[in-house]
């Protein structure tokens, strides 16, 4: 990964640091998720890298989520790989990684961006940041936050987010337990760096160890939910009814559902 990739890998210390900075959004396409499941497996095998951050380099922006030419008149095949890699293969290298992550949320985070910060172990977040799952408005489903937003914020929160598809602030999502902590935005680096130095003090094998454990006690059935997610998620992505709305925010008119 070059200066000038849209994801590149750094370690500073023992803080390995995973940054999107594909302009002007962080829009994620198919090179971007596999390039950011390759820099965590990258870490998993960096001996001197204790915790990793993942975070930004676009001002005011996490991600906003696909990139909507992943989705519009693209066959279920195409979609399909791409759904693998975001939700499988990321879910995978984080369940594997053998040490802490960090999201820093320093901007908005919508639908896919909503993912990747999740995939964390830990989620900081900027005062000013905002959050959001966007897709029902477009035509589609953010199929695999059905599986992980209920078991966080409960059943009756977690509908009323996804199905209106409304942005909510840091503080917001704070109070729901979305993210650990709220900080003023120009604290956020600070803020994740002090963690990370913290988790970076403990013994590194104790710290594998013990994530493992806290992984597979966390998993349940969570794995099995994430692959469905792929199947419900491509299911609606090729309607007519996903193909009409995603036109039509591309066309930036109302949908004709």
């Amino acid at each position: 990964m070059t200066s000038d990739s849209p994801v590149t890998y750094e370690r500073t210390g023992n803080i390995a640091r995973i940054t999107l900075r594909r302009p002007p959004v962080n829009a994620l396409s198919l090179e971007i998720i596999r390039a950011v499941v390759a820099a965590l497996r990258r870490a998993a095998d960096d001996a001197d890298a204790r915790v990793v951050v993942l975070g930004s380099a676009i001002a005011k922006r996490f991600s906003a989520g696909l990139d909507l030419d992943i989705l519009l008149g693209k066959p279920g095949a195409e979609i399909r790989e791409f759904l693998q890699a975001l939700y499988i293969d990321l879910y995978d290298a984080q369940y594997g990684l053998g040490k802490p992550s960090i999201a820093a949320v320093g901007g908005a985070a919508r639908g896919g961006g909503m993912t990747m910060a999740v995939s964390c172990d830990v989620v900081l977040a900027a005062e000013s940041a905002t959050f959001g799952y966007p897709e029902i408005d477009v035509g589609v489903i953010p199929a695999i936050h059905y599986a992980h937003l209920p078991r966080i914020v409960g059943r009756h929160r977690a509908f009323e987010l996804l199905f209106t598809g409304r942005v909510f602030s840091a503080a917001e999502a704070r109070e729901l337990g979305v993210v650990n902590r709220v900080v003023g935005d120009a604290e956020l680096e600070a803020e994740v760096t002090k963690l990370a130095a913290q988790f970076a003090g403990k013994s590194a094998a104790v710290l594998r160890m013990g994530r493992a454990a806290f992984m597979r006690q966390i998993d349940l059935d969570y794995r099995r939910s994430i692959a469905s997610a792929v199947d419900d998620f491509c299911n609606v992505a090729t309607s007519d009814e996903a193909q009409e709305g995603l036109r039509a925010f591309v066309e930036k008119r109302p949908p004709k559902w």
